[in-house]
C-alpha cells in the first residue's frame, strides 16, 4: 500500500515537460492571449446565456449572476496567473499538479479539464447552430426538424448537423498552426466587440424599465428560480463564461515570455469579459420580460427582432456566427493541447503527443474533433451548459489548492514568480470555498454526471495510465 501510495504522488521534474514542450512554437503575446481568452469569455456566453439564466434562475437580477461568477473567476485567475508564470507548460493545470501534487492529482486534475473543455466545444458549436438556424429562419429558410438539434425523438430532431460542421472547419483551420489562427481570432474579437457594444446602444432605445421590477424576484420554494437561491443557481451556470481561463493557460507553452505575457492576459480577459457580460445583460432583460427568454438560445437577435431593430438583429446574427466561432477557436486549441499533454505523459496513447512538422500537435487535435462533432451534435444545448461549469469549477479549486504547494518551492527547485497571487495565504483558502459553493449549487444532474466522470476517469488511470506513463517507466 505505501508503494502504491508513493507512486501515485511521484512529482514530475519540470525540466521534463520543458523539454517536450519545446518542440511547440511560442508565438503568442499579451493581445492574442487576450483575443484567445475574450473570444472564449465573450463568446457563446454573452450571446446565448443572459436570457437563459434570467428565465430559469435570477430574473432581472442576472447582471449579479455575472457579478458573484466573476468574482470566483476573478479569484481563480489570481492562482492561475501565478501558476502559469513559474509553470509554463501545456495542458495547464493538468501538468501544474503533476509537479506540485504528483501523478494521480494531475490526473484527476486533467480528467476534470477534459470534461470542461470535451463538452465545451459541443456546447459552443451548439450555440453557434442556434444562431444559425435563427438566421437563415428570418429569411424563411428552415432545416428538417431532424437535424436540428440533439438527440430528443419527443421533438424530432436527432442530429445537430451545423454543430458538427462548425467543429469540423475549425478543426481544419488549427490544423495549419496557432500563428495565423491568432490572426483570425484578433479580428474576429475586436468586429464581436464592435457589434456588442452596438446591441448595447440600440437595445437600450428599447428598455422599458417596468421589466426590471421586482429586481430580485422571490425565491419559488422547491425551485432554483428567485431570491439568492436564483441568483446561485444562475452564477453556477453562468461559470461556462469563465473556461475561458483554461484556454489561455492551456497555450502556455506557446506564449512568448509567459512569466509576464501569461498574467496579462488572463487578467485582462477578465475584466474586459465581466464588464461586457454585465452590461448586456442589463440592457437584455429590460427589453423584455425575462419570462420571454426561456428556452431561447439567441435571445440577443431575438429581443432585436422582437423590438423591430430588424438590420441590426440580423448583423448581430451574422456577427455572433463569426464570433462563436472566435469561442470555437479558443477551445478547440485548448482541448488539442490537453490531449495532447496526456500523450506527453504516456497516460493515453502516447501517439496524442506527436508534433508534427508544422509544430502542430495535429493527432491530438482531430481526434478531440471528431469527438467533439459527435457529442456537439447529439447532446441539447442547456444540457452541455451546466456540465461544463462542473468541469470548469472542480479545476478552479485544484489550481488555488496548488498555490500552497507552489509557494513552499518557489525560489527554491522552481522559479520565483513574477506575479504573485495577492492576498496569500487567505485568498486562495477563499477561492477553493467559493468555487466549492458554485459548485454545490449545481443542479442534481450536473453533480452526479461528474461523479460518473471521475469514475470513468478513474478506471481510465488504474487501468492504463498508471502502467504506460512516462514516470512508470522511469521506475
Amino acid at each position: 500500500m505505501k508503494q502504491l501510495i508513493a507512486r501515485l504522488l511521484k512529482q514530475e521534474d519540470p525540466s521534463v515537460y520543458q523539454l517536450k514542450d519545446g518542440q511547440l512554437e511560442p508565438t503568442l503575446r499579451t493581445i492574442d492571449l487576450i483575443g484567445l481568452g475574450t473570444g472564449m469569455v465573450v463568446g457563446t456566453a454573452i450571446f446565448t446565456l443572459p436570457g437563459i439564466v434570467a428565465a430559469e434562475h435570477t430574473g432581472p437580477a442576472v447582471p449579479l449572476a455575472f457579478i458573484v461568477a466573476a468574482i470566483g473567476a476573478g479569484l481563480s485567475a489570481l492562482a492561475y496567473a501565478e501558476t502559469a508564470s513559474v509553470l509554463p507548460f501545456a495542458g495547464s493545470a493538468f501538468s501544474w499538479m503533476n509537479v506540485l501534487f504528483g501523478e494521480f492529482f494531475g490526473w484527476i486534475a486533467g480528467w476534470a479539464l477534459l470534461a470542461e473543455y470535451f463538452i465545451s466545444v459541443a456546447f459552443v458549436a451548439s450555440g453557434w447552430s442556434a444562431y444559425m438556424q435563427g438566421f437563415l429562419a428570418s429569411f424563411g429558410i428552415k432545416l428538417p426538424t431532424a437535424l436540428t438539434g440533439g438527440f430528443n425523438p419527443a421533438s424530432g430532431s436527432y442530429v445537430d448537423i451545423f454543430a458538427a460542421i462548425a467543429i469540423l472547419a475549425v478543426g481544419w483551420l488549427l490544423s495549419h498552426g496557432v500563428h495565423q489562427v491568432a490572426r483570425i481570432e484578433n479580428t474576429i474579437v475586436a468586429i464581436k466587440l464592435l457589434v456588442i457594444i452596438l446591441f448595447i446602444v440600440v437595445g437600450a432605445t428599447a428598455i422599458h424599465t417596468q421589466n426590471y421590477h421586482p429586481f430580485i424576484p422571490a425565491h419559488r420554494p422547491g425551485t432554483t428560480f428567485g431570491g439568492w437561491t436564483g441568483i446561485m443557481a444562475g452564477a453556477s451556470q453562468i461559470f461556462i463564461a469563465y473556461v475561458g481561463f483554461d484556454a489561455i493557460a492551456a497555450n502556455t507553452a506557446e506564449t512568448k515570455n509567459p512569466q509576464k505575457t501569461m498574467p496579462r492576459g488572463l487578467i485582462g480577459t477578465l475584466v474586459l469579459g465581466t464588464s461586457f457580460f454585465i452590461v448586456v445583460s442589463l440592457v437584455l432583460v429590460g427589453m423584455f420580460k425575462y419570462s420571454r427568454y426561456a428556452n431561447n438560445a439567441e435571445p440577443a437577435a431575438w429581443a432585436l427582432r422582437e423590438s423591430g431593430h430588424y438590420l441590426t438583429a440580423n448583423l448581430l446574427s451574422v456577427v455572433a456566427l463569426i464570433g462563436i466561432f472566435s469561442a470555437l477557436i479558443a477551445i478547440l486549441l485548448a482541448s488539442s493541447r490537453l490531449i495532447y499533454a496526456f500523450g506527453r505523459d504516456g497516460l493515453l496513447p502516447s501517439f496524442l503527443g506527436h508534433v508534427d512538422a508544422k509544430r502542430v500537435p495535429n493527432r491530438a487535435l482531430w481526434t478531440i474533433t471528431v469527438l467533439a462533432m459527435i457529442l456537439g451534435s447529439i447532446f441539447p444545448f442547456t444540457f452541455l451548459a451546466t456540465l461544463v461549469s462542473a468541469g470548469t469549477l472542480v479545476a478552479f479549486i485544484f489550481v488555488s489548492l496548488g498555490i500552497y504547494a507552489l509557494r513552499r518551492r518557489e525560489g527554491k527547485d522552481l522559479p520565483e514568480a513574477q506575479f504573485k497571487m495577492p492576498g496569500y495565504p487567505i485568498l486562495p483558502a477563499v477561492s477553493v470555498i467559493f468555487s466549492a459553493v458554485i459548485f454545490w449549487n449545481l443542479n442534481v444532474d450536473a453533480k452526479w454526471m461528474m461523479v460518473g466522470w471521475f469514475a470513468i476517469g478513474l478506471l481510465v488511470y488504474f487501468l492504463y495510465g498508471i502502467r504506460h506513463s512516462t514516470l512508470a517507466k522511469k521506475g
